[in-house]
C-alpha cells in the first residue's frame, strides 16, 4: 500500500490486522488547516480505492510544552487571515465535503483522544464509527465565541448523536465536558485508561473484523447510515437491497461454504483458517 500521499498524517499499517493508525502530529496543536485537509481527502480517496485496510484509527501522542494531551485543537483559523469571505465559505463547504467523506468510508473507523478535543477535533469524532478517549480527554466546541458556528457538519449532526439539549448546551455555551461526560452523552462510546490500552482495544477490534467480508462490511455500513432517519418502509428497502448485494457478489455462498468447512474439523483448527473473502466489492 502507498502511504506516500498521507505521509503528513504519519500512518502505520498492519497488514495482519488490516489496520491503519494515524498519529497526528503537526502545526502547533495539530489544528486542521488546508494541508490537512489535502490528507485526509488522499485518505479518502486511498481507502475508497483500495480494501487492504479493514480498520482505521485515528489518534495522537501529542503533548503541549506544559504537558497537556492533545488530539486536535480545532481548525487552523489563522491561515485565513487576510481571506475574503467567499474563500472562507468555500474552505468550510470543503470541510464538511472531506468530513461527509471520512463519516462514509467502506470499512470501520475509530477515533481515539488522548487529550484536548476541541472545534474541528469534537466534529471529526462525529465521522467515526466507534469513538474511544481515556482520562485526559477533554471535549468543546468553542466556535460561537469566535463569532461563526461548528460548520464541518457540527451543527447539521451533533444532535443526532448527543441529542439536541446537550448539542445546544455544547454549540452554544461553549462548555468544555470531561471523558467521563461525554461517554455518557454519547459523544464517546468507550472508555480506555490509557492510550496503550486504547491502541491495544483498537488492535482487537481489528483482529476480528479481518476476519469479516470486507463487502458485507461496507454493505451494512452503506445501509446502516443510509436508514437513519427514514420511515420504516424505507429502512427496510434499504436492508434489503444491502443483503442481496452480499449474495449478488457471491460473499453469502462463501460465508457459508467455510461456515461448513469449519463445522467439519475441530473448532481450534477452524479458528485458525481463515475464511478466503473476495475483495470488497461496493
Amino acid at each position: 500500500m502507498d502511504l506516500q500521499s498521507i505521509a503528513a498524517l504519519h500512518p502505520t499499517f498492519d497488514p495482519a490486522r488490516g489496520l491503519l493508525l494515524l498519529e497526528l502530529d503537526h502545526g502547533k496543536a495539530n489544528e486542521v488547516g488546508g494541508p490537512q485537509l489535502d490528507a485526509f481527502a488522499a485518505l479518502c480517496d486511498l481507502l475508497e480505492a483500495d480494501d487492504a485496510v479493514r480498520c482505521l484509527c485515528t489518534t495522537s501522542r501529542r503533548v503541549s510544552a506544559r504537558g497537556t494531551p492533545i488530539f486536535i485543537a480545532g481548525a487552523n483559523v489563522t491561515e485565513r487571515v487576510g481571506w475574503s469571505d467567499d474563500r472562507v465559505k468555500e474552505h468550510v463547504i470543503r470541510q464538511r465535503g472531506v468530513m461527509h467523506r471520512l463519516r462514509h468510508l467502506p470499512l470501520f473507523t475509530t477515533v481515539l483522544s488522548h487529550g484536548v478535543t476541541l472545534g474541528w477535533g469534537a466534529e471529526f469524532m462525529l465521522t467515526a464509527d466507534f469513538c474511544l478517549a481515556t482520562p485526559t480527554a477533554r471535549f468543546g466546541l468553542p466556535e460561537t465565541g469566535l463569532g461563526i458556528l461548528p460548520g464541518a457538519r457540527g451543527t447539521a449532526e451533533l444532535a443526532l448523536q448527543v441529542g439536541p439539549a446537550q448539542a445546544l448546551r455544547l454549540g452554544c455555551t461553549g462548555e468544555e465536558i470531561d471523558a467521563t461526560e461525554a461517554r455518557a452523552i454519547g459523544l464517546v462510546h468507550e472508555l480506555v485508561a490509557d492510550l496503550d490500552a486504547g491502541l491495544a482495544r483498537v488492535r482487537s477490534l481489528a483482529s476480528r473484523l479481518a476476519t469479516r467480508s470486507p463487502t458485507a462490511v461496507a454493505a451494512y455500513k452503506r445501509g446502516l447510515l443510509a436508514a437513519l432517519g427514514r420511515p420504516a418502509e424505507e429502512r427496510l428497502a434499504l436492508e434489503r437491497a444491502a443483503y442481496e448485494h452480499c449474495v449478488d457478489t457471491g460473499e453469502a455462498a462463501i460465508g457459508r461454504a467455510a461456515f461448513s468447512a469449519k463445522r467439519a474439523v475441530n473448532a481450534e483448527d477452524a479458528a485458525a483458517e481463515p475464511t478466503p473473502w473476495g475483495p470488497r466489492r461496493l
